[in-house]
């Protein structure tokens, strides 16, 4: 039987996370979603809230591996490093992040990491205007924020394909309609 899947989607504000989390929740059978946000303190004491915050996901995980259930992640420590590395936090998450980036690679899934763009960066616009969309303080929505977000996204892809053969990296350009960036994340998770 074949491993489970552990999908995690990143990137910038405004760029689809949402469509595509919900659609491989409906889509890829007997799979659970979550969401996250991290923590609101973006002081240097907030490195100890997400460093804890986030190995305690890590070991979630691991407790669900060989239970026979894919798990989809709209967002995990990734962000957190994005955000740092950005100066969103008043706090460097380099260090961490390496390790959970570690811990990450050797769960016992087949390893999916999306990072969704826009070629057309202009479309953030559109998107970012939306009465839904929760706020943060340290990265409020705004068109030049996502873009600067979308560069590092598409950087760590790199980086996490380098160095870590066993995930899977996509980069995924969502300047399409819906229906044809559907189809383009189910051939890559095959469902």
């Amino acid at each position: 039987m074949a491993n489970s899947k552990l999908i995690v989607v990143e990137g910038p504000q405004g760029v689809g996370k949402t469509t595509v989390t919900d659609y491989i929740r409906h889509g890829l059978k007997y799979t659970n979603l979550y969401r996250l946000c991290g923590t609101s303190d973006s002081t240097p004491t907030g490195k100890k809230k997400a460093t804890d915050m986030y190995w305690d996901l890590i070991e979630y995980i691991k407790k669900m591996e060989n239970k026979s259930i894919n798990l989809v992640f709209d967002r995990t420590f990734f962000t957190e490093e994005i955000y740092s590395r950005l100066k969103f936090k008043e706090y460097d998450f380099s260090d961490e992040y390496e390790k959970l980036l570690d811990n990450f690679s050797k769960l016992d899934f087949d390893i999916y990491y999306i990072t969704l763009f826009l070629e057309n960066t202009e479309l953030f616009k559109k998107r970012l205007v939306r009465d839904d969309k929760a706020i943060t303080e340290y990265a409020k929505f705004n068109i030049e924020s996502s873009k600067k977000q979308q560069k590092e996204y598409l950087k760590m892809a790199d980086e996490i394909s380098s160095k870590y053969p066993n995930i899977k990296v996509f980069k995924v350009s969502n300047d399409t309609d819906e229906q044809e960036l559907k189809l383009k994340i189910k051939n890559i998770l095959n469902f």
